[in-house]
């Protein structure tokens, strides 16, 4: 398998389809577009959330900082124009003037530590605390637009840290809200849940006035109605569709996908908490049997929970081999110590997550049943799932496996390992003091040491702690309408900026 490959910004046409496209839409700047799901929240500090993400991240609701996953700029200004670390290892970030919020209030650093502050508020349950764990904040106000950021332990990216948080007005209730106010380009102006997202172009936003003045967000969960609603014209934009829909090169694009798909195992209830146990569930399945069926034939089997472009990537830890006969053998043997294999093991998959997630998932309970595991697989929506995927888990629950995606486009494991591994972190099965030491020592660590401690951690996860059912480094594919100048991202399928969207005359 050929990993240049994902780098493809076009598919093989197999079939030519048309487009619904004609010279009359030309005229408009108005564009829809069909998403797999709804959002069920437009909370500013849940954007790190895909479904979320896709739609209010850098289009209503922006961050200091802003990562160019398109070229090679690193991170880039964007509410923040500048920044430097002191001597104490502090960050001083120089704020951007002339800025309002969609509601006419300007923006300053006083917003900044508000939204800072409201991350961490025990009043909500914001996804985006989850990246800071472990650290301790000072943050204070210099002047209207210059704020100090200190950090114990001390944060050599912090400024790609901050390309996560959101910035919302000072004020803005700590519980979550419904409709957001932000400093972006567009602004929210209607939702209707089960229907219709709707946001239009700021007339008064302090950046480049965007092509698109309208986007209108669908939501349809097949990806085969996705695509043919951009074919007949009923949308402009499908930002995922399968493979098997991807068949017309004049619309029909392959973009490397962040996106890890892997099952979360609770580590710390029986008989999940035996190294045997997670063992054998990791050789029952036949990952390579997907790639080129049900999963597209790009994608990479993965060996860790971050992409193989990340600081740290460690070539020398293999996939897990399809061995049922050796699973069977563990079992058995884990069995024979007393541990309660027969127990029934609940895999919670999400609705509509990616495309063939329902066959997919569908094939590995049945890989895992035919070496011995007994498995009830339960799909539900996104709210229900993060119930499952993220803390305080239920008490009295029952052994559990989370079906999920993991987006890491940012190029550091911080992004991915104290909220999935730590002990404290927020969707983390395990308590284990070497993962800790190795998150915290990496997390603080620069150049060639940081790379070297991430990588060690990566293998001790995979091949010692057998923390997860790591399976697929996904391959997106989108279908664009004629009359749009843009191509899709690594960033896509989590961050979608309409600013990013031509018009074609």
């Amino acid at each position: 398998m050929k990993t240049s490959h994902l780098f493809g910004a076009f598919l093989c046409s197999v079939l030519a389809l048309g487009t619904g496209f004609s010279p009359a839409q030309a005229a408009s700047s108005d564009i829809k577009i069909v998403l797999p799901e709804e959002a069920d929240l437009l909370e500013p500090c849940m954007a790190t959330r895909s479904n979320i993400g896709r739609v209010i991240m850098e289009n209503v609701s922006e961050t200091l900082t802003e990562l160019d996953v398109r070229g090679k700029q690193g991170v880039m200004p964007r509410l923040a124009e500048k920044w430097e670390q002191t001597g104490d290892g502090t960050w001083r970030f120089h704020l951007r003037q002339g800025v309002t919020f969609s509601d006419g209030k300007a923006f300053g650093a006083k917003d900044v530590k508000y939204s800072f502050d409201r991350i961490f508020s025990d009043k909500n349950i914001c996804e985006s605390r989850r990246y800071f764990g472990g650290m301790k904040f000072d943050v204070k106000i210099v002047d209207d637009t210059t704020i100090d950021f200190k950090v114990d332990p001390v944060q050599p990216i912090l400024p790609l840290l901050l390309s996560l948080v959101t910035i919302v007005p000072e004020g803005t209730p700590l519980e979550f809200i419904r409709e957001p106010v932000g400093t972006g380009p567009y602004k929210l102006s209607n939702w209707t849940p089960g229907q219709q997202i709707v946001l239009d172009a700021r007339d008064d936003y302090w950046g480049k006035k965007p092509a698109v003045t309208k986007a209108t967000y669908l939501f349809r969960s097949d990806p085969a109605v996705r695509a043919a609603m951009v074919q007949t014209g009923e949308a402009d934009l499908a930002p995922s569709i399968s493979q098997v829909e991807a068949t017309n090169e004049k619309t029909d694009f392959s973009y490397l996908d962040s996106e890890t798909v892997y099952l979360r195992i609770d580590g710390n209830i029986a008989p999940l908490n035996d190294v045997r146990v997670r063992k054998a569930l990791n050789l029952a399945i036949d990952r390579e049997a997907f790639i080129g069926t049900l999963v597209p034939q790009d994608a990479v089997l993965a060996t860790a929970l971050v992409p193989p472009t990340t600081l740290g990537w460690n070539p020398d830890v293999k996939v897990f081999p399809y061995d049922p006969d050796e699973a069977k053998k563990l079992l058995d043997e884990a069995k024979a110590d007393g541990v309660a294999v027969d127990t029934p093991i609940t895999v919670v998959a999400r609705t509509a997550n990616f495309p063939n997630v329902t066959e997919i998932m569908e094939a590995i309970q049945a890989q895992l049943q035919d070496v011995g595991f007994k498995i009830d697989l339960r799909f539900v929506e996104v709210a229900e799932h993060e119930v499952y995927y993220s803390k305080p888990f239920k008490e009295g629950r029952g052994p559990q496996i989370v079906a999920a995606m993991h987006d890491n486009s940012k190029g550091d494991p911080s992004f991915t390992m104290f909220f999935k591994y730590d002990s404290k972190g927020t969707q983390s099965g395990y308590s284990d003091p070497k993962v800790d030491d190795l998150v915290s020592r990496a997390s603080a660590a620069t150049g060639d040491e940081r790379a070297k401690l991430w990588s060690e951690l990566i293998a001790y996860v995979h091949d010692d702690l057998v923390a997860d059912v790591l399976l697929f480094h996904m391959v997106g594919y989108s279908r664009v309408s004629e009359r749009l100048d843009f191509k899709p991202s690594i960033a896509t399928n989590s961050m979608l900026q309409l600013s990013e969207i031509g018009i074609k005359n």
